[in-house]
């Protein structure tokens, strides 16, 4: 690979880190080229960007970025999965795929900007993805909404029954006076 080449790369590589939600380095000594090839379509269709590239080449990629937290880790072996939707679309992805194929390792994580070890990543597949949190979220405040209203509702038919007392005892000692 020449010079010009590997400039390629690099800038290829810092385009593709731009607006990434979550990053995983992977190790994936031990896969095979189909395995890695169904590995790569499995992230594909989540929108997720898996790659092997040469370490030196990721070391200056990541240069003033926030890749640049994960240097330690390019070492051996590396290919590098980039999700700029749900991380935990990317965890679930490579957690099931470790299920199947457990000589994928996963390195270490960078998640929203903050370095998470494998045991972090792995927790994360274990998740609801964000949209099934929202709606959990949203359940919750329209349910308390719902006891609110509820409670409100409750304490006016207890005041309309003390009005209507008043008002039909009030009505009894006019009628009896009469």
């Amino acid at each position: 690979m020449n010079r010009k080449e590997k400039e390629q790369i690099v800038s290829d590589l810092c385009k593709k880190i731009e607006g990434y939600k979550a990053v995983v380095l992977t190790h994936y000594r031990g896969l095979n080229v189909e395995q890695i090839s169904q590995l790569r379509k499995r992230l594909r269709e989540e929108k997720v960007y898996y790659h092997v590239i040469k370490n030196t080449l990721m070391r200056l990629a990541s240069k003033g970025t926030d890749l640049e937290k994960l240097n330690d880790y390019f070492e051996g072996p590396t290919a590098i999965a980039i999700s700029y939707g749900d991380p935990i679309l990317l965890a679930k992805v490579l957690s099931e795929f470790i299920k199947t194929q457990p000589s994928l390792e996963i390195k270490v994580g960078l998640i929203e900007g903050r370095v998470a070890p494998p045991e972090d990543v792995k927790a994360l597949a274990t998740m609801p993805s964000r949209e099934v949190l929202l709606a959990q979220i949203l359940g919750g405040i329209q349910m308390s909404g719902g006891q609110v209203v509820g409670a409100i509702l409750s304490i006016l038919q207890q005041m309309l029954g003390v009005v209507q007392a008043r008002v039909n005892q009030l009505a009894e000692s006019t009628s009896s006076t009469t």
